[in-house]
């Protein structure tokens, strides 16, 4: 049986429920935003930053990050964060049962073996019903809104990582919730988990 679970998703994708979901019928504990609360205690840096920068690129192009401030070390404030989260991340899959949305967890933890690795997406269409549904109508449009989000994922996936973000190569499944739904995700993650 599968210890740790990651769940990493499009913005709009339903991960995160079915992340929940998923701890909730095994018995696993939880870690999505308990985790900004867990790094901003270890790096001391606000909730608000790193629910904003702990997942998204602080950029818009891959090229810029050689230009965000850097101490005389040559770490930037994200290197930092980086390394707080990486540290959790290691620390709550060595506790115990657990599932672990975003930030990165299924290549911080892509060496152990007790991990089932999972990617949540769906096509647009079903992406922009969700996030209104959820988030309601803002100035935005919601394709907007999940083109930047799904952007800044990406690029601070491929920086920190060297890997290309909701790339099957980095995952053991990838799901589509807009034709399974959510539930069957649930179901087959759950399965999965039990016989592997």
């Amino acid at each position: 049986m599968k210890r740790v679970i990651t769940v990493s998703r499009e913005f709009g994708s339903g991960g995160r429920t079915i992340g929940r979901e998923i701890a909730e019928k095994l018995g696993y504990a939880f870690y999505d935003k308990d985790l900004i609360e867990r790094i901003a205690e270890e790096s001391g840096f606000s909730q608000e930053y790193i629910e904003e920068h702990g997942e998204g690129s602080p950029v818009r192009n891959y090229f810029a990050y050689a230009f965000v401030g850097r101490d005389a070390s040559g770490n930037s404030v994200g290197d930092y964060l980086w390394r707080a989260q990486m540290n959790i991340i290691e620390e709550l899959a060595e506790k115990g049962n657990c599932v672990i949305v975003g930030r990165c967890a299924d290549h911080i933890l892509r060496k152990r073996t007790d991990c089932l690795h999972v990617f949540i997406h769906a096509d647009m269409e079903h992406k922009k019903e969700r996030i209104v549904n959820l988030y309601g109508e803002t100035s935005v449009s919601p394709q907007k809104r999940i083109r930047e989000k799904d952007k800044t994922r990406a690029l601070n996936y491929k920086y920190y990582t060297d890997r290309t973000w909701g790339m099957a190569d980095n995952y053991d499944i990838s799901l589509d919730s807009g034709i399974l739904g959510e539930e069957k995700c649930v179901e087959l993650i759950v399965g999965l988990a039990k016989e592997l």
